[in-house]
């Protein structure tokens, strides 16, 4: 059996494991408790949903390795911004026990070219529902 040559998908879905793995553990260094991670529904996916104090946060990582992309805060556009407010929304609707209070925060992270990571940033509130 021979074995593939790893993908660009295959780069992409690492790395993206990678920025999620990142995120959680900033989180759990913060006091937050991790819910879920990965939650899907027909709407689509929130990668990590955390709590603290009483307030729900539904986490986006966005992930980039150089600046040939742009920067982790330019890929929410609208549409994915309008995506991450209906998975937050159908989250909540099917846990009835679920905090009244909660928002959509962003986790910014950039490595460089090399891997090794250059920022890693909480923005709260990024998307507004």
């Amino acid at each position: 059996m021979s074995k593939r040559s790893p993908t660009l998908a295959d780069h992409r879905r690492g790395l993206g494991r990678r920025g999620e793995a990142l995120a959680a553990a900033y989180f759990r260094t913060h006091e937050y408790k991790i819910v879920a991670r990965n939650y899907r529904c027909r709407a689509g996916e929130m990668d990590l949903i955390v709590e603290q104090g009483g307030t729900l946060v539904f986490v986006e990582v966005r992930t980039r390795r150089g600046a040939a992309t742009g920067t982790p805060e330019e890929s929410i556009t609208p549409t994915k911004a309008q995506r991450l407010i209906t998975v937050a929304e159908t989250y909540r609707q099917e846990q009835p026990g679920a905090p009244e209070s909660w928002r959509i925060d962003l986790i910014a992270i950039e490595f460089s070219e090399q891997g090794r990571l250059l920022r890693l940033d909480h923005i709260p509130h990024a998307v507004e529902g």
